[in-house]
């Protein structure tokens, strides 16, 4: 790339793990007149977000001179965070509107480094659309995940040094998660209790006006993960089956077949399935099925919660 003549260059990124988080891989193509340059490397423990930061970053870094870049990501998170967040997290000091950190702090300032020496254009595109370029890093990326996984003492070869915190220095907590929809659907509850290693206890909860149980058994879990202030190592105990079986067998498998089931059937609740999918981001997470009735105080605690959610959902739009 040093002695590229043309100032025009398409740069197609992709990046994710398996499980999320885990070993992941990034890839990158980029195509500058008739010539192409792909890149890829690996991660041992990490994240799918960071690993498609960890793209658009190595393939930036790649340009050494001044030229006009159209980067294409089919990663909203990366699209929308560069394009839309990244300016005001930079005026709040690298805090989000509700005043917490920046998660992936480190590679959106280094993104942000990049960005600032080149005239970026930025592209979401559909993943798993057909598209050659993009489906060809999303190709670089899963063969550099494999690698990987195979080669765990090899360091990835044109990687991004892995800055996620191992699970051992991760705050530590668990999660207890109860929905309650008044109909199918009706109005609707959900609320998470949270509690960490010295049994300090706090609440997440909230109500939809009309949802089905099984938006709100997900939701639960959502608000939760969102409400944590930085990568933790969490237990999630859930009473739902939905949650349980689908999180820990098939989110991963939808994702790959965009969001298609195993019999081609299209992912029921799929925009909160995506949701799920990127907050689970930065955290090592273990999931746990406790039986409904089984008498476990903070999972009863948040089953009560729920439901008065949801009472108060059908009394305010009654």
């Amino acid at each position: 790339m040093t002695d590229m003549a043309l100032d025009t260059v398409q740069i197609y990124t992709d990046g994710g793990c398996d499980p999320n988080p885990g070993p992941g891989g990034w890839g990158a193509v980029l195509v500058f007149g008739l010539k192409t340059l792909e890149l890829s490397g690996a991660e041992a423990n990490t994240t799918n977000n960071r690993m498609e930061l960890t793209a658009a970053i190595k393939a930036l870094q790649a340009l050494k001179r001044s030229c006009r870049v159209t980067v294409h990501t089919d990663s909203r998170y990366l699209q929308k965070g560069v394009s839309e967040w990244m300016k005001a997290w930079k005026q709040h000091g690298w805090r989000k509107a509700n005043g917490q950190p920046v998660e992936n702090q480190d590679l959106w300032q280094a993104l942000d480094e990049q960005a600032t020496r080149l005239a970026i254009n930025w592209q979401w595109v559909k993943g798993h659309n057909g598209h050659p370029l993009n489906e060809r890093a999303d190709q670089l990326a899963t063969e550099a995940q494999q690698h990987g996984r195979q080669s765990a003492s090899q360091a990835p070869a044109v990687g991004y040094a892995p800055t996620t915190r191992p699970a051992s220095e991760m705050p530590r907590l668990d999660i207890y998660t109860r929905a309650c929809a008044l109909g199918v659907p009706g109005p609707a509850g959900y609320a998470a209790v949270l509690v960490n290693t010295e049994q300090q206890v706090k609440v997440v909860s909230g109500g939809w006006r009309l949802a089905t149980s099984n938006a709100v058994e997900l939701w639960a879990a959502i608000a939760a993960l969102r409400s944590l202030t930085q990568p933790s190592q969490v237990t999630i105990h859930t009473t739902s089956k939905y949650l349980y079986d689908n999180v820990s067998q098939n989110l991963a498998l939808w994702e790959r077949n965009r969001w298609r089931t195993r019999q081609g059937e299209p992912v029921k609740n799929r925009e909160i399935w995506q949701e799920m999918s990127l907050v689970l981001g930065d955290h090592d997470i273990t999931w746990k099925y406790i039986p409904g009735s089984e008498a476990v105080t903070f999972s009863t605690q948040a089953s009560r919660t729920a439901r008065h959610e949801a009472e108060a959902q059908a009394k305010l739009h009654a």
